[in-house]
């Protein structure tokens, strides 16, 4: 017997029907003898409404409240998901995230999962349920209701495996697999029957939407397999795996990444000494504001700038700490860009190899897209463009690196 934990995203459980047929390729792995824990998410737009709701109460809900709230979507899926198997003759429970052990900080809105005390899954497991789980929850040292973040029902997904010691994770949603590009901009994208953990840390890090970076890591951590796969269609989907686990590493680059939550935050006149970029960004970390892309200049006159990237919905709350940082510290002036995207080319086969740059710059400037910021790693190069270019940027970089599309021998 087998133990699988199943997740399913908010448009596979965003209305009574297609909960009904998510119960229903629940109860076929049930019956073939498997023990099942299935993690949902709210269903539907449910989360951006509760947000519109709390944004009639106040312009800036009290953190705390905003998680207690937001965790009510997944309550709603994963009692209305129980119901639908019990109606079916499978004996099922829903299961809060402090009910199923998901212990996490204290940052509300993005905390991270400290542990998971999998206790009552395990007995209900054995009393041969299948269990429920909310996702995107958890609870705080001083229980207090936490919220993940975006893609947080992912991370509890992949965590309950990780704590279950379960043979595999599965993440149902709405395409088929991981694609070399989203299909809503390039149709003829393709999926990947296969893909190492780092390439598919970097695709999500940089945009890709179809798998929530930090479950990505924590699967890569504790070597858990995760098949991402669609809930409408019995199609195989795309298995994350350890890199020497994957059949098509042959290949140049995986994919092309997109992202529009983007800002850009310069900071002109920053005095050139030691210690300064530590004044800066130290407020940010504390304020759990995740800081990307960072440029700071060649200093001219004891002074530089630094410019950086954060998530756009972080640029207000970033402003609100570096405005006040900046006159601490004596810089000129700050100023914000909220109208930007970043693209990215992802592929392990860049390892080492020169051109893939250059290839890329150039494909942008064929396109007529100009470059703002760029930052790499080994396996990744990342342009930071206007927002009304990515569209194109995205169809111009796979269509000049389909070539590398490597197929296995």
């Amino acid at each position: 017997m087998a133990l699988v934990v199943q997740k399913y995203g908010g448009s596979s459980v965003a209305s009574a029907d297609k909960i009904r047929n998510v119960a229903s390729r629940v109860s076929r792995r049930k019956d073939e003898g498997n023990d099942v824990v299935v993690v949902v998410s709210a269903m539907g737009k449910t989360t951006d409404e509760l947000i519109r709701l709390a944004r009639q109460m106040t312009d800036q809900p009290d953190e705390r409240e905003m998680d207690v709230l937001l965790s009510t979507g997944e309550t709603v899926s994963s009692t209305l998901m129980a119901m639908a198997l019990k109606s079916s003759g499978h004996p099922a429970v829903s299961l809060s995230g402090l009910q199923a052990g998901i212990q996490t900080d204290s940052t509300h809105s993005k905390a991270r999962i400290t542990g998971v005390e999998p206790s009552r899954i395990q007995d209900e497991l054995s009393r041969g349920n299948i269990v429920i789980v909310a996702g995107f929850q958890g609870f705080s040292p001083s229980m207090d209701t936490t919220t993940l973040g975006r893609g947080g029902s992912d991370t509890t997904a992949v965590a309950l495996a990780v704590g279950l010691e379960a043979d595999v994770c599965e993440i149902y949603t709405d395409v088929e697999g991981v694609l070399t590009a989203d299909p809503r901009i390039v149709p003829d994208a393709r999926k990947l029957t296969t893909i190492g953990y780092e390439e598919m840390l970097e695709l999500a890090s940089y945009g890709a939407k179809v798998m929530a970076a930090r479950a990505v890591e924590l699967g890569q951590v504790h070597s858990m397999p995760i098949l991402v796969a669609s809930s409408s269609t019995e199609a195989p989907g795309t298995l994350i795996c350890n890199e020497e686990a994957s059949m098509e590493l042959r290949r140049k680059v995986s994919g092309i990444a997109h992202d529009t939550n983007v800002a850009k935050i310069t900071i002109v006149g920053v005095p050139d000494h030691p210690g300064i970029a530590k004044d800066i960004f130290e407020p940010l970390a504390r304020a759990a504001v995740s800081v990307d892309t960072i440029v700071q200049n060649v200093g001219q006159g004891a002074v530089t700038d630094i410019t950086f990237t954060v998530s756009r919905t972080d640029l207000v709350k970033a402003l609100s700490i570096v405005e006040p940082v900046s006159k601490q510290i004596g810089a000129r002036s700050v100023s914000s860009d909220e109208t930007l995207s970043k693209v990215s080319i992802v592929g392990t086969g860049m390892q080492n190899t020169p051109g893939y740059a250059a290839k890329m710059f150039r494909a942008l400037a064929d396109a007529g897209i100009n470059i703002e910021l760029i930052s790499t790693s080994e396996i990744r190069i990342t342009c930071i463009i206007s927002e009304d270019g990515v569209v194109d940027a995205v169809r111009s970089l796979h269509k000049e690196f389909e070539v590398e599309f490597e197929q296995p021998a």
